[in-house]
């Protein structure tokens, strides 16, 4: 099993806790890789994550923003009592809970979720507020800017 000691990270580098915490989680991983999920960049500021949960409903599932954190939780609720024990001879569809978790860059936001036939589909965009996006800057024809231009009123 691999290892890695981040301690010296959180040592010498004042601030970058979020980071650190970042790294150490993705070391560690998610062994199991269960259910298995796909990311998929739609376009320039659009994405995809498709999660496979054959079996699952729309009330078994969950799905959560936070903090730019992504939560797909999906909790398999138990038989109905009327139905009877099912004797399988091979089970190869998982019935078990699962919590994903996506960290999203910033102005990442989720636009619509869907669940069709075992596939779920979560459409991601990225939405730049109006004072980030870059915007054109008109160039003045003329010898005197409109800063001069006030100077000479005042």
């Amino acid at each position: 099993m691999r290892t890695i000691d981040f301690s010296p990270l959180y040592r010498s580098a004042v601030g970058f806790d979020h980071m650190a915490g970042l790294l150490e989680t993705a070391a560690r991983g998610d062994l199991n890789g269960w259910p298995p999920y796909n990311i998929e960049r739609v376009h320039e500021n659009g994405y995809r994550v498709e999660v496979a949960v054959a079996g699952f409903t729309t009330d078994d599932l969950s799905i959560e923003m936070r903090e730019n954190q992504l939560t797909i939780s999906g909790e398999k609720t138990p038989a109905a009592e009327g139905e009877g024990e099912r004797a399988y001879l091979h089970r190869g569809l998982a019935q078990r809970n699962f919590d994903l978790r996506f960290h999203l860059a910033d102005f990442v936001v989720v636009k619509d979720a869907r669940l069709e036939n075992g596939l779920l589909s979560i459409e991601l965009a990225r939405e730049l507020p109006e004072a980030l996006k870059p915007r054109r800057i008109v160039i003045a024809a003329g010898a005197t800017s409109s800063l001069e231009d006030q100077r000479k009123a005042a």
